[in-house]
């Protein structure tokens, strides 16, 4: 069960790093493209805007999903650390929990939203698409981001108390720069 865990979260992690640097640099050299294309040729394609607006959507729902995973959010510690070791592995953990609970919410009223687009089928005109196509941002990066958050409250539950705050600490400091 646990090999399963590790496949899931590098598949996870895999996609949302690739989703998020793909988004980028497309919806970047996209941008530059039309400009050029504008400035150039005195044409510029009327899709490249949109196009490049939802590149970037997506890149940054996948980035945000992604930091979770990486531990680079911003968080307040400087209370928690001068709770008990229990208290304050209590805390985090009710933190993680609260924050998975407010990603499933944001996910499941996605869906939603996004059945309702459906319905009404609303297209985006420059691009040719349903409009629910490119919200499909909005479900996958939210459970891809509470499925961290779930798996941030269990690391820390599994954690004695006495290491919770200097882990924590530790993983905000160096977080961000461990490479994958």
């Amino acid at each position: 069960m646990k090999s399963f865990f590790n496949v899931l979260d590098i598949a996870i992690a895999s996609l949302n790093k690739t989703i998020a640097v793909v988004g980028l640099a497309s919806g970047t050299l996209l941008a530059f493209a039309n400009v050029m294309a504008r400035y150039f040729f005195d044409k510029s394609w009327s899709w490249a805007s949109e196009l490049s607006n939802y590149l970037f959507i997506w890149s940054a729902f996948f980035a945000a999903a992604y930091g979770f995973n990486k531990g680079i959010h911003v968080s307040v510690t400087i209370l928690v650390e001068k709770f008990p070791p229990a208290l304050a592995k209590a805390c985090l953990i009710f933190s993680h929990v609260l924050t998975t609970v407010f990603l499933l919410f944001i996910a499941v009223y996605s869906i939603d939203y996004l059945q309702i687009l459906h319905e009404i089928e609303q297209m985006i005109i420059d691009l040719g698409i349903p409009q629910w196509v490119p919200m499909l941002v909005l479900p996958i990066a939210f459970v891809t981001a509470s499925y961290r958050s779930t798996e941030k409250a269990i690391k820390v539950a599994l954690t004695p108390a006495e290491n919770v705050v200097s882990n924590e600490a530790h993983e905000l400091a160096h977080g961000s720069v461990v490479k994958d």
